[in-house]
């Protein structure tokens, strides 16, 4: 007989004998039983996996529908803001319509020049003034700088609100000015405005009335310094620089209107002895000849001593 080997295994329950043969058929059994349970892991594992891959599948699917809801969204958006863009380019251009008709109004009723190519000289002959008519103008009629000249931030005209984020018509030109810093008055007159001003969005505002039909406003202050009623002559501080009201940061609102009519102020602003016609050939707006006629009768009733004060070509 071939040789066998027998394992011996004795403990308190007696002793147990198994051959080689027994050993082998219990390592393929056990084998067989590792295998299976790792078969058996992997399926659980790739059950797992599947669900998983279906649930993002799900979510993609959820989410790509979210992305053409947006899509469609951003679409009707879209054509809506064309739609209101065509009825404020419709709006424009009845506006347009509407100045060009009340230009019309103001050429038949004195207030507009004739739109012509005639020279200057031709509505207001500024040769023939003299230096104290010149400075009596340039005193009664807004002429320099509320604040030290550092710039212009905003312009006269069409632009986005800082701070609504809308499209709106700008009255004034905004100053770059330092929080506190002194504002002056422009031009001789009487302060008709002297507190808050919240329809306007101007904060404290201070509105003067000066002579020949012409207003300020200085809007935005952080201290007003007068009060309605006051008689004010060109110089005179009014207020401080601040961000009141609806006011993105420190700095000075400043409109000129002539008979309820706002002008662009950047004229007005560069308006001294030194550039003296340039304002008359930027803004036909204001019946100049017929208005230096009133000044030259002033200044004729008034007589020789007539006392002037110096005309500053910009604020201290």
């Amino acid at each position: 007989m071939r040789d066998r080997f027998t394992l011996t295994i004795t403990d308190f329950r007696g002793a147990r004998h198994y051959s080689l043969s027994q050993l082998v058929k219990l390592f393929v059994l056990g084998s067989a039983m590792v295998l299976m349970l790792t078969l058996l892991a992997g399926g659980g594992v790739i059950y797992w996996l599947n669900s998983e891959i279906d649930q993002l599948n799900a979510r993609r699917h959820q989410t790509e529908q979210e992305y053409a809801g947006l899509s469609r969204e951003k679409d009707a958006l879209l054509n809506k803001i064309k739609a209101k863009n065509n009825e404020l380019d419709k709006a424009n251009q009845e506006l347009a319509e509407v100045n060009e008709d009340l230009g019309d109004i103001e050429i038949l009723i004195g207030l507009k020049a004739p739109e012509t190519k005639t020279d200057i000289r031709a509505r207001l002959d500024t040769a023939s003034q003299t230096a104290r008519e010149k400075t009596l103008m340039l005193e009664q009629i807004p002429s320099g700088y509320p604040v030290k000249n550092r710039g212009i931030t905003s312009s006269f005209g069409w632009r986005v609100h800082p701070v609504t984020g809308e499209r709106a018509f700008h009255d004034g030109t905004d100053l770059r000015a330092s929080r506190g810093e002194l504002v002056r008055a422009t031009a001789d007159g009487v302060v008709e405005w002297a507190a808050f001003h919240k329809r306007s969005g101007l904060g404290n505002l201070v509105i003067l009335r000066h002579n020949y039909g012409f207003r300020t406003y200085y809007g935005h202050m952080q201290k007003v310094l007068v009060k309605p009623g006051d008689y004010i002559e060109k110089g005179t501080v009014i207020g401080r620089v601040g961000s009141t009201g609806l006011s993105s940061g420190p700095h000075l609102h400043y409109e000129v209107h002539y008979i309820y009519r706002k002008l662009n102020p950047k004229p007005f602003l560069a308006w001294s002895l030194e550039h003296y016609d340039a304002l008359f050939e930027q803004e036909d707006r204001v019946k100049w000849d017929s208005l230096a006629k009133a000044v030259k009768k002033r200044v004729s009733s008034l007589g020789p001593r007539l006392s002037l004060r110096e005309h500053a070509s910009s604020a201290n």
